[in-house]
């Protein structure tokens, strides 16, 4: 399964790469984010970076651990993909999304699947 990890690890750093071309043209074209009802276009640079971030992650430890428990993967699967998608409802709904309940149920599911994930891989590799 670390192959998959490799595979969604390529494929995020592919989006990650992809993703410069809009935050560029938002911080270039004047009024740009108004008209496509961005709120915070700061939040998609977010989504540009933690999907690079994600990417080397997930590659990584799919190269330097390629033997890992089944649940594990999942987790980080889980963690890798979801953090970066967490910013986007923020670009377009703003901050404010941070202080329902959904999002932050979200949010901290998806930060503590990536976290026990990563413990578990850092305690797999002593």
């Amino acid at each position: 399964m670390s192959s998959v990890l490799v595979s969604v690890g390529m494929t995020s750093l592919a989006l990650g790469a992809t993703s410069g071309w809009p935050v560029s043209l938002l911080a270039s074209t004047p009024g740009a984010a108004s008209r496509l009802h961005i709120a915070e276009p700061r939040r998609l640079l977010q989504v540009h970076i933690d999907w690079i971030v994600m990417g080397v992650v997930l590659v990584a430890v799919g190269v330097a651990a390629p033997v890992l428990t089944g649940w594990v993967q999942v987790l980080l699967l889980i963690g890798a993909v979801a953090n970066p998608l967490l910013f986007l409802p923020l670009a377009f709904g703003g901050s404010r999304l941070q202080q329902t309940w959904p999002f932050r149920a979200a949010a901290a599911c998806s930060f503590a699947a990536l976290s026990v994930a990563l413990v578990a891989v850092a305690w797999a590799a002593w």
